[in-house]
């Protein structure tokens, strides 16, 4: 919230300029209104002035109703400006030390009025912000806002040039594999390749009558050399930095030639590489390992996220880094819906809607819009981050890690989740415990564990539980004493 009678301490910046308008309507106000649309939106000040050391000063402006109408008039002629976006309550007359001035309050543009341009010229005249300053925008940023407008997303266009030989059979084969471990019995199960891609939107019939590949098809299952002929920017790139002497410690790319090189086959390598590098809290199911924690969860919500909404004919590719204390997730594009509506979840808005239907068949991904704010409770606090840039449009998600691996909230908040369960659900684990204990009092716990099938930390934590409960004692030293069971124990 701008505090009006502070003014002196702001600083122009990417969602505020100042302009004195002492002689009318500044030409450079347009220029800022599509900047301000076009990327997250702000506030123009008319009658405020940016001094030489960027401090800013109430000048006032010295007529407000004419300005008022001015301005109205030109916003809303489509000759000068593409679009209206404000209302009445976006434009307002505050005053401030006994001046008037004029608040423009800028929304950003849904994605269906981008870009916004000016002069009836949107090569030339369609322009961002950046920092303090309106730059025009490079024709690729205007592409891909026109792609992004379009009511059908981007993955969903047919490739009559192609046909269904493009798709790499192996990376299908595996695909289908998994939708019939997911989803055993399912309708789709018993057709043809051609007709199960046509079903799930990875091939559509051209007005040759032929299947041809969807762009989603292509990048979810075809051949790298083949994706790149559609999508010449194409690169999926996954970097291991875990050591400062060496540029990267492992890595996986798609243009390397030993791999299919596409969307799926990607994520099945990098989110078992992520798995292993992330240590998780252990948890147990009765005498079970849970395997699976909101860890696991969310990183496989991030990966997918990463994928789902990149733009693919952008430039940049989709780079996953693993460093020792964090991942970063970036993909080309901008966020499609304001980023806060898109932390409240409820509300998705996939750059590639069908590639998303195909992770949900295999139950990777959310298809609710509750997959940011899963990220984000697994990560809590301030310990993931989404950023955004432009030219090239970029959005970049860390998520930070502790020493320990992964982040210092999610591990309180598994381990309590881990304690309660064991509480409830431990009873076998118990008794096999006391029966252990009971044939071999000398028995350590690395011998414990064996026995049980569960880590030794699962070990040391039952036995933590029967010696709170005062069912169990120790005497003697670490390596030669002896474990002494209390009677009660046998009721348990």
């Amino acid at each position: 919230m701008l505090d009006l009678s502070q003014l002196s301490s702001y600083r122009e910046n990417n969602r505020l300029e100042a302009k004195a308008a002492q002689g009318g309507l500044p030409s450079s106000l347009w220029a800022t209104y599509s900047a301000f649309a076009n990327t997250e939106g702000g506030i123009i000040l008319l009658g405020v002035e940016e001094k030489t050391d960027h401090t800013l000063v109430v000048r006032g402006v010295p007529d407000a109703d004419r300005l008022l109408r001015d301005f109205w008039n030109t916003i809303n002629n489509l000759n000068k400006v593409s679009v209206n976006l404000l209302s009445d309550k976006n434009v307002t007359v505050e005053e401030v030390d006994s001046k008037q001035i004029i608040l423009i309050r800028v929304p950003a543009a849904t994605r269906f009025d981008k870009p916004v341009y000016l002069n009836d010229n949107v090569l030339k005249a369609s322009y961002r912000r950046n920092g303090e300053g309106d730059y025009i925008c490079s024709r690729q940023e205007i592409q891909a806002m026109l792609r992004d407008a379009a009511a059908q997303t981007q993955d969903t266009k047919l490739l009559t040039e192609m046909d269904l030989t493009v798709i790499n059979a192996d990376s299908l084969r595996r695909y289908r594999i998994r939708m019939q471990n997911r989803r055993p019995g399912h309708v789709w199960e018993a057709l043809e390749d051609g007709d199960f891609l046509h079903r799930i939107g990875a091939a559509g019939r051209g007005e040759d009558g032929r299947l041809h590949p969807t762009v989603a098809g292509l990048m979810m299952f075809g051949n790298e050399y083949e994706i790149v002929r559609e999508c010449p920017e194409y690169f999926l790139d996954y970097q291991e930095k875990m050591d400062s002497s060496s540029r990267w410690t492992d890595r996986v790319i798609s243009s390397s030639g030993d791999w299919s090189g596409n969307a799926f086959d990607f994520y099945f390598r990098v989110i078992e590489r992520l798995y292993q590098s992330v240590r998780v809290p252990f948890a147990l199911e009765g005498m079970e390992r849970v395997e699976d924690t909101p860890v696991h969860a969310g990183l496989r919500e991030a990966l997918a996220n990463c994928l789902i909404h990149a733009d693919y004919y952008g430039r940049g590719g989709v780079v996953i880094v693993r460093k020792p204390d964090s991942i970063t997730f970036a993909n080309p594009g901008s966020f499609r819906i304001e980023l806060s509506t898109a932390l409240q979840g409820g509300f998705s808005e996939p750059r590639n809607a069908s590639m998303m239907k195909m992770f949900n068949l295999i139950d990777i991904g959310e298809r609710a819009g509750s997959g940011i704010p899963k990220i984000q409770q697994t990560w809590a606090g301030e310990k993931s981050r989404f950023t955004e840039a432009f030219n090239p449009d970029r959005v970049t998600l860390t998520l930070y890690l502790s020493k320990a691996g992964t982040t210092e909230e999610t591990t309180k908040e598994t381990t309590e989740e881990t304690e309660t369960t064991t509480k409830e659900t431990s009873s076998p684990a118990k008794e096999k415990l006391i029966e252990a204990l009971r044939a071999n009092p000398g028995i350590t716990v690395k011998e414990l564990a064996a026995v049980m099938g569960l880590s030794a930390d699962g070990v040391r934590y039952h036995i933590r539980k029967l010696r709170e409960a005062g069912l169990l004692s120790r005497k003697g030293s670490t390596k030669a004493g002896k474990w002494v069971l209390h009677e009660d124990t046998r009721e348990g």
